[in-house]
C-alpha cells in the first residue's frame, strides 16, 4: 500500500513542479523507449548558482524514491567522480536533509532537495566531509579546489 503513498506523492509533486520552479533547474521523471514514465528516478539538472564558481555548470543529479517515500528521502547521485566535500565518491550527495535518522522530514519536496543541493554546492559542510579529495583541498588549500570546482562546471554546459 505505501508504493500508492508514494507514487501518489510523486504524482503531485511533478504537477507542482511543471506549474512553477526554480529558473535553469530541470527535474522530470525517468521516460522508457516505450513512453512509460517511471516516477521512482527523477533525472535532474542543478544549475550553478550566478557569482560563484559553480557559475556556468549545469550539474546532472539522479534522484532514485523509495516505495517508503515520502517516509524516507530519496537517494540523491551526481555522477561517479564528482568533485565536492560532501559528494561520496560513488556520486551520492551527503547532506543532512536527506539523512532520515537526522534531517529528514516527509514534508521535504523535489524543489527544496535541489535547491538545498544547490545551496551546498557553493557552501561546503566541511563537518561532514563524504570524499577525500575534495575535502582536503576545501581545507587546505582553497585556490587549488576553486580551480577544481571552475574546471568542473566547464564538463557540465547547459543543454542547448
Amino acid at each position: 500500500m505505501s508504493g500508492g503513498i508514494a507514487r501518489g506523492r510523486l504524482t503531485e509533486e511533478r504537477k507542482a513542479w511543471r506549474k512553477n520552479h526554480p529558473h535553469g533547474f530541470v527535474a522530470k521523471p525517468e521516460t522508457a523507449p516505450d513512453g512509460t514514465v517511471n516516477l521512482m528516478v527523477w533525472h535532474c539538472i542543478i544549475p550553478g548558482k550566478a557569482k560563484t564558481d559553480w557559475e556556468g555548470g549545469y550539474y546532472p543529479l539522479t534522484l532514485n524514491f523509495s516505495e517508503d517515500y515520502p517516509s524516507k528521502p530519496p537517494k540523491c547521485k551526481f555522477p561517479q567522480g564528482f568533485f565536492h566535500p560532501n559528494v561520496y565518491p560513488s556520486g551520492t550527495v551527503c547532506l543532512s536533509i536527506l539523512n532520515e535518522d537526522y534531517g529528514w522530514r516527509p514534508a521535504i519536496t523535489v524543489k527544496q532537495i535541489l535547491v538545498g543541493i544547490q545551496d551546498l554546492l557553493d557552501q561546503p559542510n566541511a563537518n561532514d566531509p563524504a570524499q577525500t579529495d575534495g575535502y582536503q583541498l576545501f581545507v587546505t588549500d582553497p585556490e587549488e579546489y576553486r580551480r577544481r570546482v571552475r574546471q568542473q562546471a566547464k564538463q557540465y554546459p547547459p543543454l542547448v
